[in-house]
């Protein structure tokens, strides 16, 4: 997707920035006088009182395992970032509107493909990231993770697909995700998707066409976007989907299945105490390595919470910067390492007819056929998926992509209706040159900001070449003009990775930390590779069953 969503989850606020345009200056002061009725409601225990878990980050890592714990009845606190939206009022049809959802404190970017940062890696507020992901929820295949096994590169994962089967199927339920039944790639499934494929909009039909014609096969894609009205527990009954487009800037109706939606109010109404515009700094560990708190400041106060448990679920970035900032978990030396991006590259085509790309669900259409192509020079696969667009996103890339600007730019935004694109979504390998590590360079709180590395290697600048050429020929026979490529990365994946020794892994299959047994991670950070497909669902399936093994542990500690 342009400047997709990625599961990354908020640990630390994002500062204040002088906003020039007038008609945000006034929104965004309306919802800082304004508290959401959420926030209204929430209670507050005290910060003095040693409770059973804390959580960090409430987007897809974060807030499934909370609703999970609430429900197991222990004494839960959950620390986000930014703040408890109300989607009525703070989810505007307006891009530049909704920057307030995206992480905007400085990342710096390095190497030979700096990532882009921002809107495209991340998210803050009680959400996380799913707040302005577009929902699209595939789950990966089997041979996803077995690279290793399969190619002697990469890495396997220490979890079959069988074991996370039944949690994609308890997410996908959940969620009401809408979708094919049969599904046309991977293992037959036990129950189909919870709702029928929502409408396809002009980009997926014209994929349709010349994917046809090509011989590709295609389906609606699986998003976590209602296709009819679906009930929800602690929510009531949710509406479906109104072909808005405008799903990365926040969905207004909660037909889009965003953690605020779905898990944060089944963990309420099990009593989970929720503190919005809380920024982590220290996690305290006593003599024996333990944590035993976390420090936060809140509003301007700082405070400490004492805790039994501790599960960070910061995203990619946030997860080992708040690991080093504390030198938590370090032995392996693997905290920062094994940096991942999806190669995401984009091709776009103008058509006689108009396409209106802002209309529907942003990728309506999905194509597994590429997930091992036969003529591929390359280690593992991609996804192909029609792509919408936002008008400003689309202008930014045209700009960077086809160095257009002034009469140029206008000209060609004049056939800005008449543009359909199409995105691929490729794995990636762990390369030593990839990393996240703390700079020198210090942020307005005078902590280091992170610095990321990343250099696409031979494989993914293969896989790119294979892809482009495959969407140039999809567009071409589907009677597009104009095409031209946009090459990008999505999704920062990896940086504490899972194995099955601490000698090379940060946590183990269950998401606990090898060095710190009472801490907890679940997050994109823990993949040790990338999977050819969208992140959220795994990681709310992880999260699930990381919650589930830590309740199993528990309960036979106090058998």
């Amino acid at each position: 997707m342009p400047d997709e969503e990625i599961a990354e989850e908020g640990v630390l606020t994002p500062l204040d920035t002088p906003v020039q345009d007038p008609l945000l200056r006034e929104i965004l002061a309306e919802n800082q006088l304004t508290d959401t009725p959420q926030e209204q409601a929430q209670p507050t225990s005290s910060k003095q009182e040693e409770v059973d878990c804390v959580v960090i980050g409430l987007g897809a890592g974060g807030a499934p395992l909370l609703a999970r714990l609430a429900q197991a009845g222990l004494k839960v606190v959950a620390l986000e970032a930014g703040p408890w939206h109300d989607p009525t009022k703070d989810f505007a049809t307006d891009e530049k509107a909704q920057s307030f959802l995206f992480w905007n404190d400085e990342r710096l970017a390095a190497g030979g493909t700096p990532l882009a940062m921002g809107r495209n890696n991340s998210g803050t507020g009680v959400g996380g990231s799913t707040l302005h992901y577009t929902a699209y929820t595939p789950r990966p295949l089997p041979d996803d993770l077995t690279l290793q096994t399969d190619f002697g590169q990469g890495e396997d994962w220490p979890l079959t697909y069988d074991e996370l089967a039944p949690y994609y199927e308890e997410v996908e339920q959940f969620l009401g995700v809408s979708g094919p039944t049969p599904y046309p790639w991977g293992p037959a499934r036990a129950k189909g998707y919870a709702l029928p494929p929502l409408p396809l909009n002009s980009a997926a039909q014209l994929m349709v066409r010349g994917a046809d014609k090509l011989g590709i096969r295609t389906s609606p894609a699986a998003n976590a976007a209602l296709s009819a009205p679906y009930f929800q527990e602690g929510v009531g009954w949710r509406q479906a989907c109104t072909n808005r487009g405008f799903c990365q800037a926040g969905c207004s109706n909660g037909a889009k299945s965003s953690m605020d939606v779905t898990y944060i109010p089944i963990a309420v109404k099990y009593g989970a105490d929720i503190r919005p515009n809380s920024f982590v700094t220290e996690i305290e560990r006593n003599a024996q390595g333990l944590v035993t708190a976390v420090v936060y400041t809140q509003n301007g106060q700082q405070h400490r919470q004492a805790c039994r448990h501790l599960f960070l679920c910061g995203g990619a970035v946030e997860t080992p910067r708040l690991l080093l900032l504390n030198n938590l978990g370090l032995t392996s030396g693997q905290v920062g390492r094994n940096l991942m991006a999806h190669t995401g590259i984009q091709v776009w085509g103008t058509f006689a007819d108009e396409v209106r790309p802002t209309k529907g669900i942003p990728g309506g259409l999905i194509s597994q056929d590429t997930h091992r192509p036969k003529d591929a020079d390359f280690v593992g696969g991609y996804l192909l998926q029609s792509i919408g667009v936002m008008p400003v996103t689309f202008a930014s890339q045209a700009a960077r992509g086809r160095k257009l600007w002034g009469q140029a730019m206008r000209d060609y935004m004049r056939k800005f209706n008449h543009v359909a694109g199409i995105n691929i979504l490729g794995d990636c390998l762990p390369h030593a040159d990839n990393f996240m590590e703390l700079s020198d360079e210090l942020d307005a709180r005078q902590l280091p900001k992170p610095r990321i590395h990343f250099t696409a290697q031979d494989n993914e600048v293969r896989m790119t070449a294979h892809a482009e050429k495959t969407m140039r020929a999809i567009w071409e026979a589907a009677g597009a003009t104009d095409i031209w490529s946009f090459d990008r990365y999505a999704h920062v994946i990896g940086t504490a990775r899972m194995g099955r020794s601490g000698d090379d892994a940060v946590v183990d299959r269950d998401g606990r930390a090898f060095d710190v047994p009472n801490l907890y991670i679940s997050d994109n950070s823990t993949f040790p590779s990338a999977l050819s497909v969208n992140p959220a669902l795994t990681i709310m399936a992880l999260s699930l069953r990381t919650a589930d093994k830590f309740l199993e542990r528990e309960r036979r500690r106090d058998a």
